[in-house]
This record gives structure tokens, sequence and C-alpha cells, in this order.
């Protein structure tokens, strides 16, 4: 009995010093004695702490100093799409306001649903139509500044909000280049402050930046 158990030991211990494995062996009682506090929870798979494991922050790598902002090209299709929803949003409205002003004098009947259907149709249209350019010249005119540029700043903002004006303006001469002008600059130039706000009252904000 005793030969045996000495033969099968020799013979595992063979094999762990063959196969590199010759880490000693412990039984339970031996184990059982030995302090586990201040232990990390290894992975028995992987042999790592688990807890480096945890994303804490940001699955992205940004240079040190810079802002969670998205570029012009990627707020473009966010800014048309958003103004063309909000100018069929408002148009209706002014549609539905024109409609029910008009047909005031007429009776309920289907005749007159059909004329502010016709109304609030017409006028989110048209509306729609409206801001989409505009956000759609904006946002053209914005990249085209920022690659000319190689810069990102608040002097796109103004010059696309500038030249948008003049250009939705165009059709009324240079009265129409001027006022259109002056309107995108005002409106631009007040977008601009707004984001630069916290910086010049001294305040400080970790909201991002869109252009």
């Amino acid at each position: 009995m005793d030969n045996n158990s000495q033969g099968s030991g020799g013979f595992k211990a063979s094999l762990g010093s063959l196969f590199g494995s010759g880490a000693p062996e412990y039984s339970n009682a031996e184990l059982a004695g030995v302090p586990l506090s201040g232990m990390s929870p290894l992975s028995p798979y992987l042999n790592v702490d688990p807890r480096y494991l945890v994303q804490d922050t940001d699955e992205f790598i940004l240079p040190t100093g810079a802002n969670k902002t998205r570029g012009r090209f990627e707020l473009a299709f966010f800014t048309i799409g958003g103004s063309c929803m909000t100018g069929a949003t408002l148009g209706a409205l002014n549609g539905l306001r024109m409609g029910l002003k008009e047909t005031r004098d007429m009776a309920w009947s289907k005749p007159r649903n059909v004329q502010i259907i016709n109304m609030v149709t017409r006028q989110g249209a048209s509306w729609a139509n409206s801001l989409g350019s505009v956000a759609l010249l904006y946002s053209a005119f914005g990249v085209a500044i920022e690659k000319a540029r190689g810069a990102e700043d608040d002097i796109n903002t103004v010059a696309a909000g500038t030249l948008t004006g003049m250009v939705f303006k165009s059709a009324g001469g240079l009265k129409g280049v001027a006022r259109g002008g002056l309107l995108g600059f005002a409106l631009s130039g007040a977008y601009a402050l707004y984001n630069n706000w916290e910086h010049i009252t001294g305040s400080s904000s970790s909201a991002p930046r869109l252009y």
C-alpha cells in the first residue's frame, strides 16, 4: 500500500518535472491556516484583477485639454434635420392659425376641414424648406471655412452666419444682401456670445459646445 502510494507520488513528480509544472502540492489542512486577507480577487481564467477591467471613464481617447465636441461636418446632419423638423412644426402651427382665421365664417364641414388641412401642409412644407435651406447653407459655409482656415472657433460661426444671410437674401438685390448679412451677423454673433458667456463671466462649465 505504501509502496504504491510512494510510486504514484514519484510518478506524478516525474511528470510534473517533465512538463514544467513542478509546483508544490498542499493539503487542505496546510492551506487552512493561511490568512487570505489583503489578497486581490484574481480571476482563475484571466489571472488578472477583474477591477482593472471595469471601464469608469469614456472609451475614446482625446488629446490633453481637448473638449468632447463634434465637428461641423458631424453636426451638419443634425442641424439640417432639426431645422427641417422645427420648420415643419412651426409652419403647421402657423397654417392652423391662418386656416382657422380664414374659415372662421364657415360652418364646421368637410370643405372647411380640407381648407385648413391644405393650409397646414402648405405652410409646414414652406417653413421646413426655408429653415432647411438656411441650415444647409450655414453648415456648408461652416465646413468650408473650417477647412480653409484649419481652425475651429467662433470666427467660423460668425462668418458662416453672415454669408448664409447674404446668400439667402440675395434675390432682393444689394439691399437684401446687406439686410441678410446684417441679420446673419447679429444672430451668429449672439450665438457666439452665448457660447462664450461662461468664459466672459469667469464661470467654468463642462458642457460641450455646439457650433
